[in-house]
């Protein structure tokens, strides 16, 4: 969009609040919210996702600019949304409607929509995430080790469909109208929808995942083997790159409390 060049202008407004990004409200005709990142494929894969989104009229910001490739920092502009964030006594039975919409739009590969390796199967796909996990974190080796096991005595052919895999308190919003919408799309991926509730398990601090499968929109008899195995997968993720001690502290010690079925 003209005049927007990912330079944070003199008014703008800072509202990053304890992420590795940094994020700005900018006034103006257009007002817009403007996100620095660390990571160039994380802006990459938000600005892909915004567009992925936008065709599909989902629940989303949308995408006015974005960075090439060449831009330091990476940046992407996106839509200021007039909305407050849900609730969290509201946060699981308000997330419903919208995660369903975003769940049913298809993919055709697995793993990040843009600016990372893109695989062929959901079990190549974590298959790689568990091996970057245990280079991470030697210590729990063993449980990445039983999790390679599990994944592949498990049937994994399935669609991939759009995965937010971010959901938290504070990414659902509810606008003047009474809408939802999902916002912060860095690390959305193609995978299995499962894995979406179960990375939202994790974020809610919960000490059992079998709470958010009243969230799953297609359930079938797999689905909370398939939950809890997802579930001990993003624990592993906290566990060995979390940048909070405390939350590395925590999923460690859920994993290796936690049995393995």
């Amino acid at each position: 969009m003209d005049g927007i060049d990912g330079r944070v202008p003199p008014s703008a407004r800072e509202i990053t609040t304890g992420q590795a990004n940094r994020v700005w409200s900018v006034e103006g005709p257009t007002p817009y919210i403007l996100k620095h990142y660390d990571d160039p494929s994380r802006a990459a894969n938000e600005a892909a996702a915004l567009r992925l989104l936008t065709s599909h009229r989902a629940p989303c910001p949308q995408l006015l600019a974005a960075s090439s490739g060449s831009s330091t920092p990476p940046w992407t502009a996106q839509t200021a949304l007039h909305a407050k964030p849900v609730t969290i006594d509201r946060f699981l039975a308000d997330l419903a409607e919208p995660l369903a919409a975003i769940h049913r739009i298809p993919g055709t590969h697995f793993g990040r929509l843009a600016g990372a390796r893109q695989h062929c199967s959901w079990t190549d796909y974590l298959h790689d995430r568990l091996r970057m996990y245990a280079a991470a974190a030697p210590g729990l080796r063993a449980v990445a080790r039983r999790l390679h096991q599990e994944v592949d005595a498990s049937n994994n052919a399935i669609q991939p469909v759009l995965l937010h895999h971010d959901l938290q308190p504070g990414h659902l919003l509810c606008g003047p109208a009474g809408a939802r919408l999902l916002i912060d799309w860095e690390l959305a991926i193609f995978g299995d929808h499962r894995s979406d509730l179960a990375r939202l398990a994790v974020r809610l601090d919960l000490d059992d995942p079998t709470p958010v499968l009243a969230l799953a929109s297609r359930p079938d008899v797999t689905a909370e083997g398939r939950l809890h195995r997802y579930w001990r997968i993003h624990l592993l993720a906290d566990a060995a790159l979390s940048t909070d001690r405390v939350v590395r502290k925590r999923a460690a010690g859920r994993l290796t409390g936690s049995s393995v079925t």
